[in-house]
């Protein structure tokens, strides 16, 4: 080669070396357009990186095949600062055509109305202007939680004032959100709309109804706390009770705390007598009954009463405690109730008997007879009735005496019965008065009931005898008392 050509070919070089460099940065990126107008998210959808912003670019061959491109995000107000945080990065030469589009989520700490997002390239760097403005909230708790130690009532006294605090850990299944100390908070009174204070805790000089909500901006929030009526007090005046079971209350499921306003000091009486140690702002029932409490605030008192009663029903059958059937009768019984949605069960001697499961009963053999009432509904509640079935007067025994009179004239004082049922013969004698109680039973009777004078409550009382010889044979009937 010439000397003259190889100093031609040394300038073309330094010429299109800057060239080069130059058509690498003319690399133009557009403004990045948003797949959303707000984003509002939580831990389960966030972990899903659900947000999509596109950007276009010009011209694709300015690109190195190392570019990647990175979505950063602004501070809360819009300005990225020297170190904006970077929401996610494409991988070397992975985005080559216009226009581009890259996924990503937010950092946990996000809360803000006027973020921001932007584009940058690695090769050639360049950064592309920046989005629209956008309101961005990491939802790190987003459930009801509690106030007041979730009681819905407070007194405050005149000229005084009263706090509401948020609970923590508070009541219950209670997820206080004082457990991340990056929420803040918005107070309201109702009816309004409009935040009347910030902070963890409001203080109260007005009457009112009262909540507090996490503040999650423009985004609808889930994280809320119940509501509280505050009231002004004055001596004497009254406040409330309530049962956490309602009243009235099912026994059958345990205990119902009461609860009253919050104040200084406590007192809890039960039917008009103080309940000793009952001093805190919640007391523990068991029983119905009539209670009240005198509430301190610390210049004003005020009381509150509630008839706590509990849940019962009645219910009643239409036989005797005792009843007598001959050997082909039968003895219908019904059952009158008030239980709802009442199941039965019957039973003999103590046997369930199958079956048996309505409020009516046909039964046709003697013994023990016990019907259950169980209330199924709203508080379950259990209930039995009793009673008994003796076989009528046997015919067959007329040798037995019916008639005694007690009365000491040396004639027919005691039940004298024929010597084969007597001592040494191994029968059992069983009497039993009108209403089925025993009053003797023996193997070994000596002619000798009643042993002392009786005390006649009814004219000429009635007993029933059930005589049974070794052998098992049985003599049935009744015996009557006389002066």
């Amino acid at each position: 080669m010439s000397k003259k050509l190889h100093n031609y070919f040394l300038c073309l070089v330094f010429f299109l070396s800057p060239l080069t460099k130059e058509i690498y940065a003319q690399l133009v990126i557009g403004n990045p357009s948003l797949g959303f107008t707000q984003i509002c998210t939580d831990a389960t959808y966030n972990a899903q990186k659900p947000f999509e912003v596109t950007f276009t670019f010009t011209p694709e061959t300015a690109l190195s095949p190392s570019n990647q491109f990175i979505v950063e995000l602004s501070a809360a107000n819009g300005f990225f600062g020297t170190t904006p945080t970077v929401l996610a990065t494409s991988n070397p030469g992975e985005i080559t055509t216009s226009p581009g589009k890259i996924s990503f989520s937010i950092p946990t700490n996000t809360a803000g109305e006027n973020y921001k997002i932007r584009i940058k390239s690695t090769a050639p760097g360049n950064t592309s202007a920046n989005s629209a403005s956008f309101a961005a909230y990491y939802k790190i708790q987003d459930s009801p939680f509690t106030i007041n130690n979730f009681v819905s009532t407070a007194t405050y006294c005149p000229g005084a004032s009263y706090i509401l605090n948020i609970d923590n850990p508070g009541t219950g299944t209670n997820d206080s959100p004082l457990k991340y100390p990056s929420l803040t908070f918005n107070w309201f009174k109702e009816p309004g709309t409009t935040p009347i204070a910030t902070g963890n805790s409001l203080t109260v000089t007005q009457p009112g109804v009262y909540y507090a909500e996490t503040n999650y901006g423009s985004c609808t929030s889930y994280s809320y706390s119940n509501r509280v009526t505050v009231s002004e007090s004055s001596s004497g005046n009254t406040t409330t009770i309530s049962s956490s079971q309602g009243n009235p209350f099912c026994s059958n499921d345990g205990t119902t705390t009461l609860s009253t306003v919050s104040g200084n000091s406590y007192q809890w009486y039960k039917d008009s007598k103080a309940i000793s140690g009952a001093t805190n702002q919640t007391y523990t029932a068991t029983q119905a009954g009539q209670y009240s409490v005198a509430v301190n605030f610390g210049g004003c008192t005020a009381t509150a009463a509630i008839n706590l009663q509990s849940y019962q029903f009645s219910s009643s059958i239409d036989v005797s405690e005792t009843n007598f059937i001959n050997a082909d009768e039968t003895l219908p019984v019904t059952v009158t109730t008030n239980a709802l949605n009442p199941e039965y069960k019957w039973f003999l001697n103590e046997t369930l008997i199958p079956d048996a499961t309505t409020a009516s009963y046909e039964a046709t053999e003697p013994g023990n007879y016990k019907v259950e009432i169980t209330q199924t509904s709203t508080c379950v509640l259990a209930q039995e009735l009793t009673f008994r079935i003796i076989s009528s007067i046997d015919p067959n025994a007329e040798k037995i005496p019916n008639l005694v009179s007690p009365n000491n004239d040396g004639f027919n004082d005691t039940w004298i019965i024929p010597q084969e049922y007597t001592s040494g013969t191994d029968t059992e004698i069983v009497l039993m008065n009108a209403t089925g109680e025993i009053v003797l039973k023996t193997n070994n009777y000596q002619n000798n009931w009643p042993e002392t004078s009786t005390n006649f409550k009814n004219v000429n009382p009635v007993y029933y005898y059930i005589i049974t010889t070794k052998d098992q044979k049985t003599k049935k009937g009744s015996i009557t008392l006389v002066k």
